[in-house]
């Protein structure tokens, strides 16, 4: 959540826009907005998240999960 959020606020501060005219355009409270966008909100609905992509100008999708090695696996690739 916490790079949505990021993408979210860099987007919106590329607009020049608050968080409090974001969130008055989709019916969304400001405090709400901002715990989106410091990864800090527990639970936010789909739908309202989508809202906000959109309302900034970004477009939320679904991709399939990378698999990237963690590092005990680095670790016994790189032993042998």
């Amino acid at each position: 959540m916490d790079q949505i959020g990021a993408q979210i606020r860099a987007a919106r501060l590329r607009q020049r826009r608050t968080q409090a005219d974001v969130a008055q355009s989709i019916g969304m409270s400001r405090a709400t907005v901002s715990l989106i966008e410091s990864g800090k909100v527990i639970e936010v609905g789909v739908r309202k998240l989508m809202a906000l992509c959109e309302n900034v100008g970004l477009e939320l999708t679904v991709a399939e999960q990378a698999h990237y090695p963690t590092l005990e696996q680095l670790r016994k690739k790189e032993q042998r």
